[in-house]
């Protein structure tokens, strides 16, 4: 028997191929079976304790999910007509609603959302803010149908309502988002696509893209996925809440049908915060003579901000943002709206059916104005928005926001503050407005900072639906 002689780069080559073959043949299929195995333990787990349990849409391998998506009827037939009207091959057209559905498509990972996502969310909030939750009619959400679609419909004050929510209602069910392409960096779109959010390019007039959005949002919608939405259509530059738009609302009751499908339940949901990160960035944004800044400037004023608050924290300085507060309303019925006004949105004609929509979609907001909660900054501002060159002692200021406050009770605001923390809290208030710089204390008399008035309105905005009658 003669044996065979090879050289180096020949037996080195044959062992990474013997290498790979046990790697591939076994090593790696069994590590799947012991993720896989942990991942459905995880998730046997965590739907035991939901209220809305994780729905099997969601749970759906990525890639059967993008192949229902491009090739559900409705966007074929987007497909044939768009290739027709722009004459263009269809297999172009296609390739561009892959695009499409790889953007939309979300790549869920129950993992991720309870062991990454849940935990960066909760330690994120909780070291930034003082959290607060108030649940108007608790039995009401208690007694929920597990079965109906559930959406949260919110005001959109910053990009850290994503964070607050997500870890406010994690231990009820999971959410999906619709955030918008400033997310659409890495690493952070991987991790939001893993937490189930989907991408929208805001704005887009491109009719083929918007369908397949569409068709994606009502395929989740009628599967159940529990969806948050911002009616606003993105964050209140100047702290007022802003009119609804009916894109993402349409897509959802589109092909409604109130005898059949389950029902959708619109939880109205109220953010407010003591401090905003982005403030000063969305109030430059509505000066139309203001310079354009780019990517550069941003990352730096970031990086300046967040170096000043760690050299704070080093210096054992620093003090959270205040408070941030939510507060959760009454389920809303679309199954019952429908009912009631005997409406097949899936039949009516377009214009009708945004009549329609558009009356559901301000019963939606109005409820979500009804739970917007008043905290101490918003009042001390809306004090001194009201009466810009007063001077106040710190007492007299005081005694004219609790007076405020009461108010606002009375016409129905929500209080996330028990009534015997209000004035610690409202001092901590003047502190933080006096450490910002928007307001001035000089001589024992408290006064507007000059050129704050824009900040100062920012905050009194964003509570001043309560005190329309003042």
């Amino acid at each position: 028997m003669e044996g065979i002689l090879l050289s180096y780069w020949q037996f080195w080559l044959l062992l990474a191929f013997a290498l790979w073959a046990l790697l591939d043949r076994l090593l790696i299929p069994s590590i799947r079976w012991i993720l896989r195995r942990r991942l459905n333990k995880l998730i046997h787990r965590v739907n035991q304790s939901l209220d809305i349990q994780i729905r099997p849409f969601q749970l759906t391998k990525r890639k059967v999910l993008l192949d229902r998506l491009v090739f559900d009827p409705q966007v074929m037939q987007a497909v044939d007509d768009y290739a027709k009207e722009k004459d263009i091959p269809r297999e172009v057209v296609q390739d561009k609603v892959k695009i499409y559905a790889q953007e939309i498509v979300p790549a869920f990972n129950a993992y991720i959302y309870y062991r990454v996502g849940y935990w960066i969310a909760k330690g994120l909030a909780r070291w930034l803010y003082d959290v607060r939750v108030e649940v108007n009619n608790s039995r009401d959400l208690a007694n929920i149908d597990p079965e109906a679609t559930v959406v949260f419909v919110m005001n959109h004050r910053s990009n850290m309502d994503y964070i607050l929510v997500s870890f406010l209602a994690s231990r009820r069910t999971t959410l999906s988002y619709a955030v918008g392409e400033w997310a659409r960096i890495w690493p952070l779109q991987s991790l939001l696509k893993a937490m189930g959010a989907f991408f929208v390019r805001r704005n887009s007039r491109n009719e083929l893209y918007r369908k397949v959005l569409e068709r994606y949002i009502s395929m989740a919608t009628k599967e159940g996925v529990c969806q948050a939405m911002f009616p606003e259509g993105g964050l209140s530059r100047d702290g007022k809440l802003r009119p609804p738009k009916l894109g993402l609302l349409d897509y959802m009751l589109r092909d409604f049908d109130y005898e059949k499908d389950r029902d959708v339940l619109f939880i109205p949901v109220g953010i407010n915060y003591d401090r905003t990160l982005e403030d000063r960035t969305l109030l430059r944004s509505l000066d139309p003579d203001a310079q354009k800044k780019g990517g550069w400037f941003a990352l730096k004023t970031t990086l300046k901000f967040w170096g000043h608050n760690f050299k704070l924290m080093w210096k054992h300085h620093w003090k959270n943002f205040g408070f941030a507060a939510v507060t959760f309303g009454s389920p809303i019925s679309a199954k019952a709206f429908a009912t009631k006004q005997h409406i097949d949105f899936a039949t009516m004609e377009k214009d009708k059916r945004f009549e329609q929509i558009e009356e559901f979609s301000q019963q939606l907001f109005s409820a979500v104005a009804d739970v917007v909660p008043v905290l101490p900054i918003s009042v001390i501002c809306r004090v001194f928005q009201l009466r810009p060159e007063e001077k106040l002692t710190r007492l007299t200021l005081k005694g004219k926001a609790l007076a405020m406050l009461e108010r606002s009770r009375k016409n129905g605001a929500p209080d996330v503050i028990k009534k015997g923390q209000w004035d610690e809290s409202l001092n901590e208030a003047i502190n933080m407005l006096l450490i910002r710089h928007l307001l001035i204390e000089k001589d024992g008399f408290l006064q507007m900072a000059t050129d704050q008035e824009q900040v100062i309105a920012y905050y009194g905005n964003s509570s001043a639906h309560w005190f329309n009658d003042i």
